[in-house]
């Protein structure tokens, strides 16, 4: 394809909560003219559908009979990223408190982790500019053949102190054992946990501006394919 359009790229973007992932990976997105997905919307939607429909929780079987059932819908534009459970717009319930305290649960359910992952892959094998995938097993399990794989770490206090600010008003110390326990349900369990990939180029945020950020992985795409 000399001259002509760039191949697709797909950058994997893996990493704890408030190492700004999300952020990061949407500007990067938008910037370079990719789609964009977030994979821990897709989880915290089939999570709010489990609380929605009354599953019990505590039940991965419960969890797993259903897992099939819920109509997952995201949009690639990072710009706007949408995403809809049975046609219902759920940006902003999955949001909640209820789903953010539930869904290391819903997701360490290797059914649901089968569904979700199966979505992701087929979302990003038909992006045809390419796309930026960000959560937390993308670079180990869902892409492993991802052109590029970066994994975004953060000090604890750090990630606490973004976290809070985000949550306008929150608890850094509360917040801080809020995502320690979190990344240890993440990292611990037995399907697809939060790892960084031995391909992976690590890049440590506690320091960094965001756009330092933006700007870093951005680098790291243009040189991938640039070597394309």
């Amino acid at each position: 394809m000399e001259n002509g359009a760039a191949q697709p790229v797909i950058v994997a973007i893996d990493g704890p909560s408030g190492t700004g992932k999300s952020s990061t990976s949407r500007a990067v997105a938008a910037q370079l003219g990719l789609s964009y997905l977030d994979t821990g919307a897709q989880y915290r939607a089939i999570t709010w559908w489990m609380v929605t429909n009354g599953i019990d929780i505590d039940d991965p079987s419960a969890i797993a009979a259903v897992a099939g059932k819920p109509e997952i819908v995201s949009g690639t534009d990072p710009q706007d990223p949408t995403i809809t459970v049975d046609g219902v717009d759920v940006a902003g319930p999955i949001r909640g408190q209820d789903v953010t305290s539930k869904v290391s649960a819903v997701s360490a359910v290797p059914e649901v982790r089968t569904r979700i992952t199966e979505l992701q892959r087929s979302i990003a094998a038909s992006a045809v500019t390419g796309i930026v995938v960000e959560g937390r097993d993308i670079g180990t399990t869902v892409l492993p053949d991802a052109d590029l794989k970066i994994f975004l770490t953060a000090s604890a206090e750090a990630r606490a102190a973004r976290r809070s600010g985000e949550l306008k008003g929150a608890d850094v110390h509360a917040t801080r054992e809020a995502l320690i326990k979190r990344d240890a349900a993440d990292a611990g369990r037995k399907t697809s946990p939060l790892a960084k990939a031995d391909d992976a180029v690590e890049v440590d945020t506690t320091d960094l501006t965001l756009q330092q950020v933006i700007e870093c992985v951005v680098t790291l795409v243009e040189e991938k394919r640039a070597g394309k």
